[in-house]
């Protein structure tokens, strides 16, 4: 194939959108799964018991429940990403919802009591029970950040 017949194709106004608009949206999306992590150990932090030594130790209750909390972080800040345009908006929403977040798992770890020691000793029922509760209140503050 003839090397100048791609020149106006690599020229082409979509072609050069995406060539400014994907290192952005990288960058967007990278500082969306930093926040997703440090919230994510920021939770770890707040649990009454240690999920990564248990997930570590074959407590599926503890993976299940973890799990819940990273899908229960990734929604509203997902919709953060959506819904904003910068760098320094993803961080104030992101952020925003991530303590709202926080806040919420431990009222609902606080109001369906003995469900974190029912995960430390391994009752997958009561890590979904935690898990449902938590992806629900992500997917209202999502609607509400997006609203």
């Amino acid at each position: 194939m003839n090397p100048e017949l791609l020149i106006p194709e690599i020229m082409s106004p979509e072609v050069q959108a995406f060539a400014t608009g994907f290192p952005i949206t990288l960058l967007h999306a990278g500082v969306t799964v930093v926040m997703l992590i440090l919230g994510a150990a920021l939770y770890a932090l707040l649990t009454p018991y240690k999920e990564i030594s248990l997930i570590r130790d074959g407590n599926s209750a503890a993976a299940v429940a973890f799990g819940g909390v990273l899908i229960g972080l990734a929604i509203p800040l997902a919709v953060s990403l959506s819904a904003s345009t910068s760098i320094r908006e993803i961080a104030v929403w992101g952020a925003a919802t991530i303590v709202v977040q926080l806040l919420v798992f431990r009222i609902t770890d606080f109001l369906l009591t003995g469900l974190p020691s029912r995960i430390q000793e391994g009752e997958v029922s009561a890590a979904v029970l935690l898990v449902a509760a938590k992806i629900a209140t992500a997917i209202i503050l999502a609607a509400a950040v997006a609203g």
